[in-house]
Parts: C-alpha cells; sequence; structure tokens
C-alpha cells in the first residue's frame, strides 16, 4: 500500500517545476517533503491529488490511478485555497466534510475546534488568515483518510498554535497510523516529527531516505 510517483516532470512555460520525479510514500510513516519556496513541493501534491496533470510519468495510489476515484476518496490535501463556500459556516463545512469522508470523526472535529477556539458559528470568510488555517487543518486531522497531504500547514499560525497542532497531529498519528506527508520550508520545526526525510530543490529529488540516517551522516560529517 503506497503512492508511487514514476518519472515524473512538470514544466510551466519556461520554468522546470519538477524533472523526472520518482518517489514513494509508504503507509504508516510520517514523510517530510522539504525545501525552499518554488522547490517543487506543492506542484508535486497537486499532481497527485489531480489539480495538475503532469507532463510526463504516472501516478498510483495502491496500485489505482491516481486520477481515479478509488485512488482520490483515499487522499486528503491541505493546500492554500479553501474549497468550501466563503458563506458557509464552520459548523455546515463539518456536516459536509462528514458526506465526503465515511471515516470522518465529527465529535473528533469539534473537540479539535474548542481546543483551538475556533467559533463553530462563524462563516468560513469571516475568520482571520490564523483561523481560516485552523479550519482546514481541523478538518483535515477528522477526515481519517489513508494519505493526509499537509502543504505548509501552519503558515499563518501563531507560535501556540503551531505548536498545539504538531501535538495533535502526533497523538492523531499514535491512535490512527497512516501516511501524512509533511510539506514545508520549516525544516526545523518538523525535524523531530519526521520518519522519512525527502529533500527537493528546483525540481529534482536531492535525498529521500530515513531521517535518522541523514541525521546520523550529517553528525559524521560535522565530527
Amino acid at each position: 500500500m503506497a503512492i508511487e510517483f514514476q518519472h515524473i516532470s512538470k514544466r510551466f512555460a519556461d520554468t522546470r517545476a519538477l524533472e523526472d520525479v520518482s518517489l514513494t510514500f509508504e503507509e504508516g510513516k510520517i514523510y517530510g517533503l522539504l525545501g525552499n519556496n518554488g522547490a517543487g513541493k506543492s506542484t508535486l501534491l497537486n499532481i497527485l491529488t489531480g489539480r495538475l496533470c503532469p507532463d510526463s510519468g504516472t501516478v498510483a495510489v495502491d496500485g489505482a490511478p491516481a486520477d481515479s476515484d478509488a485512488a482520490l476518496g483515499k487522499l486528503f490535501l491541505v493546500g492554500e485555497k479553501n474549497l468550501y463556500p466563503d458563506d458557509m459556516k464552520v459548523k455546515r463545512a463539518l456536516d459536509t466534510a462528514a458526506v465526503f469522508y465515511p471515516d470522518f470523526d465529527r465529535s473528533y472535529a469539534e473537540s479539535l475546534a474548542k481546543q483551538f477556539e475556533l467559533p463553530l458559528n462563524k462563516k468560513i470568510n469571516g475568520l482571520s488568515t490564523g483561523y481560516g488555517s485552523i479550519f482546514k487543518l481541523v478538518v483535515a486531522l477528522a477526515a481519517n483518510t489513508p494519505y493526509l497531504l499537509l502543504d505548509e500547514p501552519v503558515l499563518g499560525l501563531d507560535a501556540h498554535h503551531r505548536q498545539l497542532f504538531y501535538r495533535q497531529l502526533l497523538e492523531s498519528y499514535n491512535k490512527n497510523p497512516r501516511c501524512i506527508v509533511i510539506s514545508t520550508h520549516l525544516i526545523a520545526e518538523v525535524a523531530d516529527l519526521i520518519e522519512h526525510t525527502v529533500i527537493i530543490r528546483k525540481g529534482r529529488i536531492l535525498q529521500d531516505a530515513p531521517t535518522e540516517e541523514l541525521t546520523a551522516a550529517c553528525w559524521a560529517v560535522s565530527r
């Protein structure tokens, strides 16, 4: 059971976003997809979830084409855009999420909303940037999909809410082990969470290894 990218390439006009990327995300691990802004992280995740088409290469989720209903139903991507109607209230959005995600845990979502002080009766377009991000994270953690994809998940959050999110993410993972991919340029913040590190730069994979192996290699070089 895994997500498999095979020789993915993507260009936007004269810009190379991804170049011959082959990569596997296996079940039951927390991955860090690490790189600076513009490295290709978001492009890769958007191709996986069918929001972009690759110029070449294939993507499969548990053996099914990534753009199939069987694959898409196993994925949840937290990205920059909010896909719910702006004038929908948070409470109604949770109702809607429960329709689309069979394993959505409504009581857990409400518990998270309480901890993050997310107002359930407020319209989504009335939320601040930070609380807009919190809303998306609450839905993501409660969705319980086999593959959870987090693209720069803590942007807009203050230090307290960042730490609360990381703690809740780890608790959620321990209760329900699944594949979680954290795509971020904030490497230091996720270093203690991730089990497997993928470093991408200018559309190419530079490193793809268990985090402890990379840490040991860095330690050996620095001695």
